[in-house]
């Protein structure tokens, strides 16, 4: 697609943005704190965990890292994001809590609410 001026380039983008936002609108996620702090106190662990209750169970989840969002006492942090409900983080979390997290909140939508730090509201 060529661009011939600013305007067709701002359509461009706003299309974009409107694919993107209604892809990961769809798609739950889960997401682990992978910064220096998370790994030191067990994110690989847990991402090792998170990522073989996924696998064992099929499901079609992005699964992903991130790095230090600055509450390094919480750590390992895990964040779920379902389509349509609050983003919720998990704290303290160890890789015996995978499996809780992953069938209890991912995939039936009951939050664990003993590790929960934090919960925000979809924007």
């Amino acid at each position: 697609m060529k661009m011939t001026n600013r305007e067709a380039l701002k359509k461009y983008r706003e299309e974009a943005q409107k694919q993107i936002s209604a892809r990961t609108a769809e798609e739950t996620r889960v997401i682990v704190g992978m910064g220096t702090c998370g790994i030191a106190a067990g994110a690989r662990d847990v991402m090792k965990a998170i990522l073989e209750e996924v696998n064992n169970r099929n499901l079609q989840i992005d699964v992903s890292q991130t790095g230090c969002i600055g509450m390094c006492e919480q750590e390992p942090l895990v964040d779920v994001q379902r389509p349509g409900e609050q983003r919720v983080t998990y704290g303290k979390v160890k890789p015996s809590d995978a499996a809780r997290i992953i069938v209890g909140h991912v995939m039936h939508g009951n939050i664990v609410e003993d590790i929960v730090i934090a919960r925000f509201e979809e924007v």
